[in-house]
């Protein structure tokens, strides 16, 4: 079983930046956090990106979710869901990286 994402969970883009990891999920809650969906939009804070002009990723834009496991009909998002970072202009940036996860599913 792959791990749920949730609030609880650590996501960073590739570049160091923390996301925030909030939800309007209030209907499946594991260890006490709420399961991350995804249509979520998670802001980014301290993104260092520079290539040429300072572009720092401010956004991650989940592509992929759950297929067997939904709230409403929306997806979850697991540990191997793929999330672009995105800068101002909506321009990816790369992929963001799940660093850690809620082990056990409780409470769905």
């Amino acid at each position: 079983m792959i791990p749920i994402l949730t609030t609880a969970s650590t996501v960073m883009c590739p570049h160091g930046g923390q996301a925030l990891l909030i939800t309007s999920n209030t209907d499946a809650v594991i260890a006490g956090a709420p399961a991350l969906l995804q249509t979520d939009v998670h802001p980014i804070v301290g993104c260092p990106f520079t290539p040429v002009a300072y572009s720092p990723c401010l956004t991650i834009q989940w592509v992929t979710g759950a297929t067997q496991t939904s709230v409403r009909g929306v997806p979850m998002l697991l540990q191997n869901s793929v999330g672009l970072c995105l800068n101002a202009a909506q321009a990816p940036q790369g992929t963001a990286i799940v660093v850690q996860v809620q082990q056990q599913a409780k409470g769905i």
